[in-house]
Protein backbone atom coordinates (compact mmCIF):
# COMPACT_ATOMS: atom_id res chain seq x y z
CA UNK A 1 0.00 0.00 0.00
CA UNK A 2 0.84 4.02 -0.52
CA UNK A 3 0.79 6.49 1.58
CA UNK A 4 -1.13 8.43 -0.89
CA UNK A 5 -3.96 6.21 -0.84
CA UNK A 6 -5.25 7.79 2.38
CA UNK A 7 -3.46 11.27 2.06
CA UNK A 8 -2.39 12.70 -1.24
CA UNK A 9 1.75 13.42 -1.81
CA UNK A 10 0.64 17.26 -2.20
CA UNK A 11 -0.99 17.70 0.76
CA UNK A 12 1.82 15.38 2.64
CA UNK A 13 4.55 17.83 1.46
CA UNK A 14 2.30 20.76 3.03
CA UNK A 15 1.94 18.71 6.00
CA UNK A 16 5.80 18.24 6.86
CA UNK A 17 6.06 22.10 7.14
CA UNK A 18 3.79 21.68 9.91
CA UNK A 19 3.63 21.28 13.80
CA UNK A 20 0.97 20.24 16.69
CA UNK A 21 -0.29 23.30 19.08
CA UNK A 22 0.63 21.55 22.45
CA UNK A 23 0.86 23.55 25.05
CA UNK A 24 2.67 20.86 27.36
CA UNK A 25 6.45 20.57 27.58
CA UNK A 26 7.29 17.01 28.42
CA UNK A 27 9.42 15.20 29.26
CA UNK A 28 10.58 12.00 27.29
CA UNK A 29 13.43 9.39 26.55
CA UNK A 30 14.39 10.21 23.34
CA UNK A 31 15.44 13.86 22.32
CA UNK A 32 13.18 15.49 19.43
CA UNK A 33 11.77 19.23 18.56
CA UNK A 34 9.65 20.02 21.51
CA UNK A 35 10.60 21.77 24.54
CA UNK A 36 10.62 20.27 27.65
CA UNK A 37 10.48 21.44 31.30
CA UNK A 38 13.78 19.69 32.04
CA UNK A 39 17.26 21.30 31.30
CA UNK A 40 19.69 19.52 28.91
CA UNK A 41 21.75 19.60 25.97
CA UNK A 42 20.38 21.30 23.03
CA UNK A 43 21.34 24.43 21.55
CA UNK A 44 18.32 26.43 22.78
CA UNK A 45 19.59 28.93 25.71
CA UNK A 46 18.05 29.29 28.45
CA UNK A 47 19.40 30.65 31.70
CA UNK A 48 22.83 31.43 33.54
CA UNK A 49 23.44 29.98 36.72
CA UNK A 50 26.34 29.61 39.55
CA UNK A 51 29.24 27.57 38.77
CA UNK A 52 29.64 24.16 41.43
CA UNK A 53 32.60 22.15 40.92
CA UNK A 54 31.84 19.26 38.78
CA UNK A 55 29.98 21.50 36.14
CA UNK A 56 30.85 20.67 32.34
CA UNK A 57 33.68 23.41 31.66
CA UNK A 58 32.52 23.54 28.49
CA UNK A 59 29.19 25.58 29.33
CA UNK A 60 31.21 28.06 31.15
CA UNK A 61 30.59 31.29 30.53
CA UNK A 62 34.03 33.58 29.99
CA UNK A 63 32.42 36.59 28.26
CA UNK A 64 30.55 36.61 31.76
CA UNK A 65 33.29 35.96 34.09
CA UNK A 66 35.60 38.86 31.99
CA UNK A 67 32.54 41.03 33.25
CA UNK A 68 31.73 40.03 36.13
CA UNK A 69 34.59 38.41 37.51
CA UNK A 70 32.19 35.64 38.79
CA UNK A 71 31.99 32.41 37.12
CA UNK A 72 28.59 31.36 36.04
CA UNK A 73 27.82 28.34 33.30
CA UNK A 74 25.23 28.30 30.75
CA UNK A 75 21.92 25.93 30.71
CA UNK A 76 19.98 24.80 27.50
CA UNK A 77 16.51 23.53 27.09
CA UNK A 78 15.97 19.68 26.67
CA UNK A 79 14.07 19.02 23.14
CA UNK A 80 12.09 15.89 23.68
CA UNK A 81 9.69 14.70 22.11
CA UNK A 82 5.52 14.56 22.58
CA UNK A 83 3.68 11.58 23.13
CA UNK A 84 1.20 11.58 20.76
CA UNK A 85 -2.01 9.16 21.08
CA UNK A 86 -4.46 8.77 17.74
CA UNK A 87 -8.02 7.12 18.90
CA UNK A 88 -10.21 6.23 15.75
CA UNK A 89 -13.67 5.46 16.55
CA UNK A 90 -14.33 1.97 14.01
CA UNK A 91 -17.37 1.69 14.91
CA UNK A 92 -20.70 1.13 13.03
CA UNK A 93 -22.18 4.27 12.91
CA UNK A 94 -19.01 5.64 11.29
CA UNK A 95 -19.38 3.07 8.32
CA UNK A 96 -21.86 6.23 7.15
CA UNK A 97 -21.80 8.42 3.79
CA UNK A 98 -19.73 8.88 0.84
CA UNK A 99 -22.75 6.73 -1.25
CA UNK A 100 -24.89 8.77 -4.11
CA UNK A 101 -27.56 9.63 -1.84
CA UNK A 102 -24.94 11.75 0.26
CA UNK A 103 -23.78 13.73 -3.04
CA UNK A 104 -26.30 16.06 -3.36
CA UNK A 105 -25.68 17.69 -0.07
CA UNK A 106 -25.87 21.44 0.51
CA UNK A 107 -22.05 21.94 0.02
CA UNK A 108 -22.97 20.79 -3.53
CA UNK A 109 -19.72 18.76 -3.07
CA UNK A 110 -19.57 14.67 -2.71
CA UNK A 111 -19.50 13.91 1.15
CA UNK A 112 -16.55 10.93 2.14
CA UNK A 113 -17.37 8.31 4.46
CA UNK A 114 -17.18 9.00 7.72
CA UNK A 115 -14.82 6.15 9.00
CA UNK A 116 -12.37 7.16 6.28
CA UNK A 117 -12.79 10.94 6.71
CA UNK A 118 -11.61 10.49 10.11
CA UNK A 119 -9.25 7.93 9.11
CA UNK A 120 -7.21 10.82 6.58
CA UNK A 121 -7.61 12.88 9.88
CA UNK A 122 -5.50 10.89 11.89
CA UNK A 123 -3.52 9.74 9.28
CA UNK A 124 -2.60 13.63 9.31
CA UNK A 125 -2.26 14.43 12.72
CA UNK A 126 0.04 11.47 12.88
CA UNK A 127 1.77 12.55 9.82
CA UNK A 128 2.42 16.07 11.54
CA UNK A 129 3.86 14.32 14.26
CA UNK A 130 5.99 11.93 13.20
CA UNK A 131 7.62 14.54 10.94
CA UNK A 132 8.10 16.61 13.99
CA UNK A 133 10.10 13.54 15.47
CA UNK A 134 7.37 12.51 18.15
CA UNK A 135 5.85 9.52 19.07
CA UNK A 136 3.13 8.09 17.86
CA UNK A 137 0.51 5.59 18.79
CA UNK A 138 -2.63 4.48 17.26
CA UNK A 139 -5.71 2.72 18.65
CA UNK A 140 -8.70 2.01 16.97
CA UNK A 141 -11.81 1.06 19.30
CA UNK A 142 -15.50 0.00 19.11
CA UNK A 143 -16.82 -0.69 22.76
CA UNK A 144 -13.45 -1.93 23.22
CA UNK A 145 -9.84 -1.31 21.76
CA UNK A 146 -10.15 -3.43 18.10
CA UNK A 147 -6.63 -2.45 17.48
CA UNK A 148 -3.46 -1.01 18.31
CA UNK A 149 -0.21 -0.16 16.82
CA UNK A 150 3.51 0.26 18.85
CA UNK A 151 4.90 3.51 19.16
CA UNK A 152 6.27 4.76 16.43
CA UNK A 153 8.89 7.62 15.54
CA UNK A 154 10.16 9.59 12.64
CA UNK A 155 8.72 9.99 8.80
CA UNK A 156 10.11 6.71 8.14
CA UNK A 157 7.53 5.12 10.14
CA UNK A 158 4.28 7.25 8.22
CA UNK A 159 3.46 3.97 5.90
CA UNK A 160 3.16 1.74 9.00
CA UNK A 161 0.72 4.28 10.31
CA UNK A 162 -0.94 4.41 6.95
CA UNK A 163 -1.59 0.86 6.81
CA UNK A 164 -2.82 0.38 10.44
CA UNK A 165 -5.46 2.71 9.50
CA UNK A 166 -6.43 1.75 6.65
CA UNK A 167 -6.85 -1.72 7.32
CA UNK A 168 -9.02 -2.07 10.17
CA UNK A 169 -12.59 -2.51 9.33
CA UNK A 170 -15.67 -1.11 10.76
CA UNK A 171 -18.19 -2.65 13.22
CA UNK A 172 -19.87 -3.38 16.37
CA UNK A 173 -21.05 -0.96 19.16
CA UNK A 174 -19.52 2.48 19.49
CA UNK A 175 -18.83 2.72 23.46
CA UNK A 176 -15.82 5.30 24.37
CA UNK A 177 -15.90 4.80 27.79
CA UNK A 178 -15.78 1.18 27.75
CA UNK A 179 -12.93 0.84 25.35
CA UNK A 180 -10.77 3.76 27.58
CA UNK A 181 -11.72 1.60 30.43
CA UNK A 182 -9.45 -1.28 29.56
CA UNK A 183 -6.39 -2.35 31.01
CA UNK A 184 -3.60 -0.30 28.98
CA UNK A 185 -5.90 1.50 26.64
CA UNK A 186 -5.00 5.32 28.57
CA UNK A 187 -1.33 6.59 27.32
CA UNK A 188 1.15 5.46 30.14
CA UNK A 189 3.29 9.04 29.16
CA UNK A 190 1.54 11.96 29.17
CA UNK A 191 0.91 14.00 25.70
CA UNK A 192 -1.07 14.62 23.58
CA UNK A 193 -4.26 12.56 22.30
CA UNK A 194 -6.82 12.78 19.55
CA UNK A 195 -10.12 11.19 19.70
CA UNK A 196 -11.99 11.29 16.48
CA UNK A 197 -15.62 9.56 16.16
CA UNK A 198 -19.27 10.58 15.50
CA UNK A 199 -19.74 10.68 19.40
CA UNK A 200 -23.20 9.00 18.71
CA UNK A 201 -22.85 7.42 22.14
CA UNK A 202 -25.58 5.60 24.56
CA UNK A 203 -23.52 7.03 27.65
CA UNK A 204 -24.46 10.16 29.13
CA UNK A 205 -22.31 13.03 29.54
CA UNK A 206 -21.53 12.34 32.96
CA UNK A 207 -20.05 9.00 32.02
CA UNK A 208 -17.88 10.60 29.44
CA UNK A 209 -16.51 13.18 31.60
CA UNK A 210 -15.54 10.38 33.72
CA UNK A 211 -13.63 9.21 31.31
CA UNK A 212 -12.18 12.58 29.94
CA UNK A 213 -10.97 13.37 33.42
CA UNK A 214 -9.17 10.23 33.40
CA UNK A 215 -7.64 11.16 30.66
CA UNK A 216 -7.00 14.91 31.54
CA UNK A 217 -5.52 13.05 34.87
CA UNK A 218 -3.20 10.69 33.19
CA UNK A 219 -1.57 13.95 31.86
CA UNK A 220 -3.15 14.20 28.39
CA UNK A 221 -3.88 16.71 26.67
CA UNK A 222 -7.00 15.95 24.66
CA UNK A 223 -8.76 17.08 21.36
CA UNK A 224 -12.31 15.63 20.55
CA UNK A 225 -12.46 15.53 16.51
CA UNK A 226 -16.66 14.80 15.97
CA UNK A 227 -17.20 13.81 12.58
CA UNK A 228 -20.32 14.18 10.96
CA UNK A 229 -21.71 13.23 7.62
CA UNK A 230 -24.19 16.05 5.90
CA UNK A 231 -27.09 14.29 6.16
CA UNK A 232 -26.47 13.77 10.12
CA UNK A 233 -26.15 17.52 10.43
CA UNK A 234 -29.30 18.53 7.59
CA UNK A 235 -31.39 15.76 7.13
CA UNK A 236 -33.17 16.12 4.12
CA UNK A 237 -36.25 13.35 4.63
CA UNK A 238 -39.74 12.76 4.45
CA UNK A 239 -42.66 10.32 4.63
CA UNK A 240 -43.09 7.47 6.42
CA UNK A 241 -39.78 5.60 7.10
CA UNK A 242 -38.42 2.74 9.02
CA UNK A 243 -35.34 3.93 10.53
CA UNK A 244 -32.34 1.05 11.79
CA UNK A 245 -29.83 1.46 14.17
CA UNK A 246 -26.88 0.14 12.46
CA UNK A 247 -25.12 -0.59 15.94
CA UNK A 248 -27.84 -2.50 17.67
CA UNK A 249 -29.87 -3.28 14.66
CA UNK A 250 -32.86 -2.17 15.91
CA UNK A 251 -35.97 -0.30 13.92
CA UNK A 252 -38.53 2.10 14.28
CA UNK A 253 -41.38 3.91 12.15
CA UNK A 254 -41.18 7.30 12.16
CA UNK A 255 -43.43 9.85 10.19
CA UNK A 256 -40.90 12.15 9.43
CA UNK A 257 -42.26 16.25 9.07
CA UNK A 258 -40.94 19.43 9.05
CA UNK A 259 -41.26 19.89 12.73
CA UNK A 260 -39.53 16.23 13.36
CA UNK A 261 -36.64 17.46 11.24
CA UNK A 262 -36.63 20.93 13.26
CA UNK A 263 -36.82 18.96 16.87
CA UNK A 264 -33.62 16.65 15.08
CA UNK A 265 -31.59 19.94 14.23
CA UNK A 266 -33.02 20.92 17.91
CA UNK A 267 -31.93 17.83 19.91
CA UNK A 268 -28.83 17.70 17.96
CA UNK A 269 -27.85 21.48 18.74
CA UNK A 270 -28.40 20.48 22.36
CA UNK A 271 -26.37 17.56 23.06
CA UNK A 272 -23.50 19.05 20.82
CA UNK A 273 -23.63 21.66 23.47
CA UNK A 274 -23.86 19.50 26.32
CA UNK A 275 -20.29 17.73 24.68
CA UNK A 276 -18.80 20.97 24.41
CA UNK A 277 -19.50 22.22 28.11
CA UNK A 278 -18.44 18.67 29.21
CA UNK A 279 -14.85 19.07 27.47
CA UNK A 280 -14.47 22.72 28.79
CA UNK A 281 -15.11 21.88 31.95
CA UNK A 282 -11.94 19.64 31.63
CA UNK A 283 -9.48 22.21 29.09
CA UNK A 284 -10.33 19.74 26.53
CA UNK A 285 -10.35 21.09 22.87
CA UNK A 286 -13.74 20.10 21.19
CA UNK A 287 -14.09 20.71 17.43
CA UNK A 288 -17.32 19.68 14.55
CA UNK A 289 -16.11 18.50 11.01
CA UNK A 290 -18.33 17.27 8.48
CA UNK A 291 -17.40 15.08 5.56
CA UNK A 292 -17.97 16.93 2.68
CA UNK A 293 -14.83 18.97 4.10
CA UNK A 294 -11.93 18.59 2.17
CA UNK A 295 -8.44 17.68 4.81
CA UNK A 296 -7.05 20.63 3.62
CA UNK A 297 -10.13 23.15 4.76
CA UNK A 298 -9.79 20.60 8.16
CA UNK A 299 -6.38 20.77 8.47
CA UNK A 300 -5.16 24.26 7.48
CA UNK A 301 -8.76 25.73 8.29
CA UNK A 302 -10.08 24.05 11.57
CA UNK A 303 -7.05 23.14 13.14
CA UNK A 304 -4.79 25.48 12.49
CA UNK A 305 -7.63 28.29 12.79
CA UNK A 306 -8.07 26.90 16.61
CA UNK A 307 -4.44 26.87 17.30
CA UNK A 308 -4.36 22.77 17.12
CA UNK A 309 -1.89 22.95 14.54
CA UNK A 310 0.67 25.34 13.84
CA UNK A 311 1.41 26.72 10.81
Amino acid sequence: MTSTQLLPSDLMVRLERLSLGSGKRVAGMLQGKRRSSRLGSSLEFADYRAYTPGDDIRRFDWGVYSRTGKPFVRQFMDEQELMVSLYVDCSASMDFGGTEAEKGNRSGRAAENKLLFAKRLAASIGYVALCSYERVGAYCYSNRLDGRLPILRGRGAANRLFQFLQDMPSGGEGSLASALGEPGAIPRLSGMTWIFSDFWLNEGTAEIGSILSRLAGAGQEVVLVQVLSPEEIHPELSGDLRLIDSELNTGREVAITGRVLQRYREELAHYQSELRKTASERGISWVTLSSDMTLQEAVFGVFAGTGLIRV
